[in-house]
């Protein structure tokens, strides 16, 4: 079973912020996040588990991790997929860093020819998320 990490989508307003903000970082090379250490339990994350992102103490929204690898400095880099995947907001407490997430617990994508929501516009779907509709 797969394992996943969350974090809070610091300075990101909306999800649609979010997934600008990536856009534009995929634009110079891949993307990624550093932090200090190298999850422990990495094996069990990379090319399987997701970054689970909080935004308004809610997740989200997710992007597949592809690896981890090194950064500057000596800090560990978390490589992932650009492209945010929607997923039920989740309430979910903000934290400092990265916290582990069980595949049990994580909520499940909101994409599918039966919601329609990869449909609507990005706005809508965080506003929709804001009122907990979603």
């Amino acid at each position: 079973m797969a394992l996943h990490l969350t974090k809070v989508a610091f300075g990101a307003a909306s999800i649609d912020h979010l997934a600008e903000r990536l856009k534009i970082r995929a634009q110079d090379g891949p993307v990624f996040l550093t932090t200090r250490y190298l999850p422990k339990r990495h094996e069990e994350v990379a090319g399987q588990g997701s970054l689970f992102w909080i935004l308004k103490h809610q997740l989200v929204a997710r992007s597949p991790i592809l690896s981890f690898g090194e950064a500057e400095g000596g800090r560990c880099a978390i490589h992932i997929d650009p492209e945010l995947v929607l997923v039920q907001a989740l309430p979910r407490r903000a934290h400092q860093g990265w916290r582990y997430l069980e595949a049990a617990d994580a909520p499940p994508d909101l994409s599918g020819a039966a919601t329609g929501i990869e449909g609507m516009p990005p706005v809508l779907v965080g506003k929709l998320v804001e009122l907990g509709l979603i």
